[in-house]
């Protein structure tokens, strides 16, 4: 089973972290990933100026990655996250770096490109 390592960069501005779920799937050209949460047990997750790093494992070879889709959901009460990139090590260590430099606010779903 593929395993991709998934990086994620929270922003410096105040209140830029949050401790809210937040989900990500991988798009590639073979297929998508399921829902995968992006959590540390017994650690808080992105926070402010933090570069969090994850392992995905999927069922099948999804191909070359397309996109990425992240979903923000509410922990506690609504907190707004200021994500930078998200990078994804492929199986066969190739890195792709996915910029969004933006406040994700309220829950909804954020479609990122290879940038």
């Amino acid at each position: 089973m593929p395993s991709y390592t998934v990086t994620v960069a929270t922003g410096t501005q105040w209140f830029a972290g949050t401790d809210d779920y937040v989900y990500l799937t991988l798009q590639g050209t073979d297929g998508c990933s399921e829902r995968h949460l992006l959590d540390k047990p017994f650690y808080n997750d992105f926070e402010r100026g933090a570069v969090d790093s994850y392992d995905m494992t999927v069922e099948e070879d999804l191909g070359e990655i397309q996109l990425i889709k992240i979903e923000k959901r509410k922990y506690w009460y609504q907190d707004d996250w200021y994500l930078k990139y998200i990078t994804v090590k492929t199986p066969v260590g190739d890195y792709l770096e996915f910029p969004c430099y933006r406040w994700i606010t309220d829950e909804k779903e954020v479609v990122l490109r290879d940038g």
